[in-house]
């Protein structure tokens, strides 16, 4: 299988940005499924490939409070180390101590002195001991103004939690067959405006040269106004698709993944959010259709299980 760069004349618009040579020849999806990029950067260090500001605000919560907890553990102990090596006599107070209840007291004298608590029953006294504070005092400010922006920045930051079904499907559609996916809005709050832009990667061979081409996909409806139930999103495979006469094998074949980008508006926030996700060949399924998630209801008000949105049954 011969690989060759596109004709001068190819759009390119539609690579999606990850360049003809790329889409050419891996083979490995390009789009995770939760969104992220599956690429690698090389030849720049760490501090000039990484922000620590954005990557602070993009880690997990798990992750966030553990960094900070240890940040405020380490800090503690550096200062406690540097009242021992200040003297015996650096804090008044901690006579008769032996050395592990001494280093123990001045951990904690600097827990009260971070966090500009001062009980009192410790205090420093001599000079070494008072450079030590007045710098520790300096930290503690700087510090927890820095923890309490990264705290407000990730609750203030808008994004939005789109539940994607676990498989895209290939199923009848009126007089054919359409492929199909079902998103959901995993939080309460309302999404207004949603698009969806759908594009289909495919290796095709033209003249003997083999190269993957992108197609973007014709929705049934490409943009919901309102998003408080779910959305399942067809693409028709009528005679204009891509798609068109495709069987699951030459669909597996052709290496397809099918690219999703969804942007919308968040009410509460009134700024714009987006998610993306994609689907390899093999997390298609053919012959089966979305199992129904509305809920029978007595009171008139519509009601879904979103338990329900990965669920599939045959045709």
């Amino acid at each position: 299988m011969s690989m060759a760069a596109p004709p001068q004349n190819e759009d390119l618009n539609k690579d999606l940005g990850f360049g003809s040579r790329v889409s050419q020849q891996s083979r490995q999806r390009f789009l995770n499924r939760d969104g992220t990029f599956n690429v690698e950067r090389k030849g720049l260090g760490f501090l000039r490939s990484h922000n620590i500001y954005h990557w602070f605000l993009t880690i997990s919560w798990v992750k966030f409070f553990l960094l900070i907890a240890a940040a405020y553990f380490v800090i503690n102990i550096v200062f406690a180390f540097g009242y021992m090596l200040c003297g015996t006599d650096a804090l008044h107070g901690l006579e008769g101590y032996s050395v592990d209840r001494a280093f123990l007291e001045e951990f904690f004298f600097s827990v009260q002195t971070l966090a500009t608590i001062g009980y009192g029953r410790l205090s420093p006294n001599n000079m070494a001991a008072n450079v030590i504070v007045t710098f520790e005092a300096l930290v503690g400010l700087l510090g927890f103004a820095l923890a309490t922006g990264l705290l407000f920045a990730r609750f203030s930051r808008p994004n939005a939690k789109i539940i994607f079904s676990n498989n895209a499907i290939i199923a009848p559609y009126r007089d054919a067959k359409a492929l199909m996916f079902r998103i959901a809005n995993q939080r309460s709050n309302q999404l207004l405006d949603v698009q969806a832009i759908v594009t289909l990667g495919l290796l095709e061979t033209v003249n003997g040269v083999t190269s993957r081409k992108f197609h973007q996909l014709s929705l049934e409806r490409e943009k919901v106004v309102f998003f408080p139930l779910h959305w399942v999103i067809v693409h028709p495979i009528d005679e204009t698709s891509p798609l068109h006469g495709f069987t699951k094998e030459r669909f597996t074949e052709a290496d397809a993944e099918i690219f999703i980008l969804l942007t919308g508006t968040d009410e509460t926030f009134s700024q714009s959010v987006h998610a993306r996700s994609s689907y390899k060949h093999e997390e298609v399924r053919w012959g089966v259709k979305f199992t129904d998630m509305f809920l029978p209801t007595d009171d008139g008000i519509m009601s879904i299980d979103l338990r329900k949105i990965h669920d599939v049954e045959d045709e």
